[in-house]
């Protein structure tokens, strides 16, 4: 008697393209906090807007992730601190 088991070949998870607005408190001083959070990441665009005299800054970034990542990249972000809202725009 021969007992075989299918076996599925992995597969590479599906890079999607997320744009991801985070907002922020604290000014300047909070970027590099930000960014890394994306370490380790593929960040196509990134792009941070700081005004004088306006209580919150943004950040939004193009960054490929497989599905089941963007959840815990967003937690990570709104984990920060400084962050008021991270979403998927």
């Amino acid at each position: 008697m021969s007992t075989s088991f299918a076996v599925p070949a992995p597969r590479s998870a599906m890079l999607l393209r997320r744009r991801i607005a985070t907002y922020f408190v604290g000014g300047a001083e909070q970027v590099p906090a930000l960014v890394s959070a994306l370490e380790g990441r593929l960040v196509h665009e990134l792009s941070v807007d700081i005004k004088d005299g306006v209580r919150e800054s943004s950040m939004v970034c193009a960054v490929l992730l497989s599905g089941d990542e963007t959840g815990p990249l967003l937690d990570s972000l709104r984990a920060l601190p400084s962050v008021v809202s991270a979403e998927l725009v």
